[in-house]
């Protein structure tokens, strides 16, 4: 998962930039990266760690231009290496530089299509360099002569959709042009776009969640559609067209559960409103399998989890209380990477507060429970504290296949309730009682908050795949190379520390 930004503006936009991936820091700590369009001048920036890292007043100084795009990312295909921090650049045809959010199904055979019929080298491991070299072949077949235009940016785009599987939201700045902004046909991803009036012009904002809009100033204009293409030049025009020939909404189901901020509004869909109705239907539920004279608080494991607990606890009666105390400086276990990491972290994140569970039944909330490790550390941290009985509450549906689009849990034997039964998940994280959402209850809490999202993307929870290419080989393709990274990253931490101790 990523977050990404363009903006077509009549002043200088380094600074806008960054305080627009600083809104979206929460879609990926592991890099960072802007570039910047002085004319026919790319100025780019980029290195792993945190925005607020990664920049400094003389990397700010070094990103001139009016136009440009920006990257925060965790990475889900390809490495961790600095080499794959985004944006990516190439120089045929005009110029082009582009942050994408997502993951590419088919990557791996359009590199290789890449090199034998488009005389294409791809430099990384990175899908999104794929996805870029596809999208400069398509622009370079589309047009004639020296000059670029709306319509055969538009051309270029639909036989993209016509190439590449999976999930993609797209910014990218043709050097003197202007900025292409597209999304897939299936809608997995987010894009939204933002306009904002100047005494100069009309000034335009992408991104991926509509918080960086309204953060910055701009006023909300819509959601860009699967499949489209919205192109701005830069004098600031505005061009769209829909680009994908049989276009559907698919928004991905874990994004209002987890990844997006809670003031963020996705395809229609408050993220706030659809986490409170995610409260209101595991309520009804535990009403129906849990004594509620079993339960003395309910609380929120921070932050996410929070609108889901509190709608609980208010449509059971319960006692609402704020019993863990979130570290901000220490980063989303979720997206760390290893096992270790992950647990270690948890203790550094939260911290009890011992009164709030003394002697007491506690049910703890949290939006989700995919590989299980920091749910276990929790229930553990509460009996520390003192809770007489720790019952646990996922706002989602079991977490039980890999997902493919973009978020990094894609081995089937990384997800604890992947051939497990509840009662069984739940002996692993040591409660007392475990309650999962219904998928069809997850569902209805989104589309009852937007009525228009009938499907959602939901393969975590339910394995149907909406790209249509997924197969068990494939997944098995994908687990067997994570293993092997896996195993050739350890035998390199095991090398330095052989060559450290040498020194």
């Amino acid at each position: 998962m990523c977050g990404v930004i363009g903006v077509v503006s009549h002043s200088p936009v380094n600074q806008l930039i960054y305080d627009a991936l600083l809104l979206l820091q929460h879609r990926g700590q592991d890099a960072a990266g802007i570039a910047t369009d002085n004319g026919n001048a790319f100025s780019m920036h980029k290195a792993n760690g945190l925005v607020r890292d990664v920049f400094r007043t003389r990397n700010m100084r070094s990103l001139p231009g009016n136009a440009g795009v920006g990257q925060v990312r965790y990475p889900t295909a390809g490495s961790s290496s600095e080499d794959e921090a985004q944006p990516f650049y190439v120089n045929a045809p005009f110029g082009i530089i582009m942050a994408h959010n997502g993951n590419l199904t088919n990557w791996e055979q359009l590199k290789i299509e890449m090199f034998k019929n488009d005389r294409r080298h791809i430099n990384t491991t990175s899908d999104s360099e794929v996805l870029l070299n596809v999208l400069a072949h398509e622009i370079q077949e589309a047009t004639t002569g020296y000059s670029l235009d709306p319509a055969a940016l538009f051309k270029a785009v639909s036989v993209l959709h016509k190439r590449v599987r999976g999930s993609y939201a797209v910014t990218a700045q043709i050097a003197g042009y202007g900025l292409l902004a597209f999304r897939d046909p299936w809608g997995i991803r987010p894009l939204c776009i933002g306009f904002n009036e100047t005494d100069a012009g009309t000034e335009y904002l992408i991104a991926s969640e509509s918080v960086a809009l309204e953060g910055l100033g701009f006023r909300f204009l819509r959601d860009v559609l699967p499949g489209e293409a919205i192109f701005i030049d830069i004098d600031g025009k505005l061009y769209n067209q829909q680009c994908a020939e049989n276009p559907s909404l698919n928004p991905c189901a874990f994004e209002y559960v987890y990844f997006a901020r809670p003031d963020s509004v996705i395809d229609g869909a408050s993220v706030y409103a659809t986490r409170l109705k995610m409260g209101e239907y595991l309520a009804e539920k535990i009403r129906r399998e849990i004594p509620l004279g079993d339960i003395d608080v309910v609380m929120p494991i921070p932050d996410s989890s929070r609108p889901a607990a509190m709608e609980l606890a208010h449509r059971l009666g319960i006692e609402y209380r704020e019993g863990l105390i979130k570290n901000r400086y220490i980063g989303r276990t979720f997206i760390m990477p290893g096992q270790n990491t992950r647990r270690k972290s948890v203790r550094q994140k939260l911290n009890t507060i011992g009164s709030e569970f003394k002697g007491k039944n506690v049910l703890l909330v949290d939006d989700s429970i995919v590989r299980g490790t920091t749910s276990r550390e929790i229930v553990q941290m509460a009996r520390d504290a003192g809770a007489k009985k720790v019952l646990f509450a996922s706002a989602a549906p079991p977490v039980k296949f890999p997902n493919v689009y973009g978020i990094d849990m894609p081995t089937r034997d990384e997800l604890i309730a992947h051939g497990r039964t509840e009662e069984e998940v739940c002996r692993e994280i040591t409660a007392d009682a475990l309650i999962y959402q219904d998928l069809d209850a997850l569902k209805r809490a989104i589309s009852d908050v937007n009525p228009a999202l009938k499907s959602l993307e939901a393969s975590c929870f339910d394995g149907v795949y909406v790209t249509g290419d997924i197969s068990r080989d494939y997944l098995d393709r994908i687990e067997f190379a994570r293993h092997n990274s896996k195993a050739e990253e350890l035998a390199r931490s095991q090398l330095n520390l052989n060559l450290a101790q040498v020194d």
